[in-house]
C-alpha cells in the first residue's frame, strides 16, 4: 500500500540525506555484493533450510530403499524411481537459487546528494526514502527486517528458504515449491501402492527391513507427504495468483 506524501516528507525529513562524505558508501556496497554469494546468515533460517534438505533426502531413502528396490516389478521401480529421483534433485537446486539468490536489494545507503540529483526528480516530486538501511526505496519495495535491506517487489520473507522471496528470485521459488508438491504426491501414491501390495502378500518379502520398521518409516513419509503436498500446492496456488495479477 503507497504511503502518503506526507509521510514520505517527514521520513526524509526526520533523516535526511546522507552527504557524499557519509559512512554509508553505495559504489562500494555494490561491489562488495557483487563479489560475494549471497547468504543470509539467519540462525532459524539456516536451521529451517538444513531440515528442508533432511526431509528431502528422507523422502528419497525410504521411497528407493524401502519401497522400489525391493519390489519385483523391474520396470516400476525403475521409471518411479527416476522420476522421484528427478524431481528431488529439481527441487533442491531451485531451492538452492532461491536461497543463494539476491531477491532484489536496494543498494544499501544511496539516498545521497549526488544520487539525488541524478534522479532528474520532477519540481514537487516525492520519493521514498528508508531510515532504516538509508535507501532510496523503488515502488513496492519494502524492507526485510531479517535481511536488513530493502528488496524489490519483495512477496515475503521465508525460513524455509533462509531467504526474501523477491523480484529476482520469485521464479526460483514458485519452482521449488512446485517440485516439492509434485514429489510429496508422487510419494504418497507410492506408499499407497506398497500397503496395498505389503498387505495383500507377505510383509516379510514387500520390503528388505523388518515389518514394524517398514511400516514406522512408511507412516512418517505419509504424514510428511500430506503436509508438505498441502503446504506447498496452497503456496504455489498464491505465488501464481500474485504473479498473474502483478501483486506481492
Amino acid at each position: 500500500t503507497m504511503q502518503s506524501s506526507g509521510h514520505r516528507f517527514r521520513d526524509v525529513e526526520h533523516h535526511p540525506l546522507l552527504a557524499e562524505n557519509d559512512s554509508y558508501d553505495s559504489s562500494s556496497s555494490e561491489a562488495d555484493m557483487a563479489e560475494r554469494v549471497w547468504f543470509i546468515r539467519d540462525g532459524c533460517g539456516m536451521v529451517c533450510a538444513i531440515m528442508t534438505w533432511l526431509l528431502v533426502v528422507y523422502a528419497d531413502f525410504v521411497v528407493t530403499f524401502v519401497m522400489l528396490l525391493p519390489s519385483k516389478d523391474f520396470w516400476y521401480s525403475v521409471i518411479n524411481g527416476v522420476l522421484f529421483n528427478c524431481l528431488a534433485v529439481l527441487a533442491l537446486s531451485s531451492h538452492l537459487r532461491t536461497m543463494l539468490t539476491d531477491p532484489g536489494a536496494v543498494p544499501k545507503g544511496n539516498a545521497t546528494k549526488e544520487y539525488m540529483d541524478n534522479l532528474q526528480l520532477k519540481p514537487g516530486e516525492v520519493i521514498y526514502k528508508c531510515p532504516k538501511c538509508c535507501s532510496i526505496k523503488p515502488e513496492r519495495a519494502h524492507h526485510c527486517s531479517i535481511c536488513k535491506r530493502c528488496i524489490r517487489k519483495m512477496d515475503h520473507h521465508c525460513p524455509w528458504v533462509n531467504n526474501c522471496v523477491g523480484e529476482k528470485n520469485q521464479r526460483f521459488f514458485v519452482l521449488f515449491t512446485m517440485y516439492i508438491a509434485l514429489i510429496s504426491a508422487h510419494a504418497l501414491v507410492l506408499c499407497g501402492f506398497q500397503f496395498f501390495s505389503c498387505v495383500r502378500g507377505q510383509w516379510t518379502e514387500c520390503s528388505d527391513f523388518s515389518p514394524p520398521v517398514t511400516v514406522i518409516l512408511m507412516i512418517f513419509l505419509c504424514l510428511e507427504g500430506f503436509l508438505f503436498l498441502t503446504f506447498t500446492a496452497v503456496m504455489f496456488g498464491t505465488q501464481i495468483h500474485s504473479i498473474c495479477n502483478d501483486e506481492t
